[in-house]
């Protein structure tokens, strides 16, 4: 585990962690790191991302989030574009702008692997109902809450979401979400991942007990890594900063990595550094700070 120092205010330097490579990509998680409570990016935000892009420093959003949910920031997009979504399963190209974007590279999770890992969870922790989401749609189990800001196109047991014949089966799974209703969502977390092992990828970024299931060695820092081996990018150049568990390996990799002032623990555990909360624009701290220590 890393150290890590004390919260900073809004108006004092975010902690910085030992190295000091000059950075040349930053990754920021989305849903309580990059964006405020209210989903909006603020002014002070999108200037600091504007100004890494001018300095060559590239920015990739890095969400669990689904393509067709990034339109809350296609417009802050600069250079390559490109942003990583579902917790590493799709690399999308947001240049199109809202509803246009294009998928770069997909990382599935095979549907009879999907369907292992439900039966499993459903022997481990009864009374979980799942959402298969898909390359352009989320279909849910009966059981399933509404929990997410669009309808269904589908309402079946997971057995037919998954099926050979199920409408859309020519769509990639890109995760499986996991509800349950009692559980906590870390001991959730903790009972899957012992459940599963190394079939999936499990983690979690609500504060419900709502996990997040994705194909085997897939997450936000594999798929990281790869678009960074792309550009001869290495881990020691690269600033992430995020807020949930599905953040803590992107952070770990990263040569610098920032919790958030509202971080789950296991996230300030993970960081090397920590910044002040989403609401207070922690993100843009940081990036006004390296911009302001880049050599004139």
């Amino acid at each position: 585990m890393r150290e890590n120092g004390p919260v900073t205010s809004a108006t004092r330097r975010p902690e910085t962690p030992a190295s000091m490579v000059p950075p040349r990509l930053i990754a920021t998680d989305l849903d309580g790191t990059l964006l405020r409570d209210d989903k909006s990016v603020s002014e002070r935000t999108v200037a600091a991302l504007a100004a890494a892009e001018q300095a060559g420093i590239e920015v990739f959003f890095v969400t669990g989030r689904p393509a067709r949910w990034m339109d809350v920031v296609s417009d802050h997009v600069h250079g390559h574009g490109l942003a990583i979504c579902g917790n590493g399963a799709a690399v999308v190209d947001l240049h199109g702008g809202p509803g246009a974007h294009r998928f770069v590279k997909i990382r599935e999770l095979a549907p009879d692997v999907a369907l292992d890992v439900i039966q499993l969870l459903r022997a481990t922790a009864p009374g979980t109902a799942v959402a298969v989401e898909r390359t352009y749609g989320l279909h849910l189990e009966p059981a399933y809450p509404s929990l997410h800001m669009e309808p269904p196109e589908i309402i079946a047991p997971a057995e037919k979401l998954l099926a050979e014949d199920a409408l859309d089966a020519d769509q990639p799974v890109l995760k499986v979400l996991a509800y349950h209703p009692d559980m906590d969502p870390d001991d959730f977390l903790t009972v899957a991942r012992l459940a599963i092992g190394d079939r999936a990828n499990v983690t979690r970024s609500s504060p419900s007990a709502l996990l997040e299931i994705s194909g085997p060695g897939v997450s936000k820092a594999s798929t990281l890594a790869l678009c960074c081996a792309e550009r001869g990018i290495s881990h020691e150049e690269v600033i992430a900063f995020g807020d949930m568990p599905n953040d803590v390996e992107m952070l770990t990799w990263a040569g610098r990595s920032y919790a958030m002032g509202n971080a789950h623990p296991a996230v300030i555990a993970a960081a090397s550094g920590r910044t002040v909360a989403n609401n207070e624009d922690g993100v843009a701290v940081v990036i006004e700070q390296i911009i302001a220590e880049l050599p004139g």
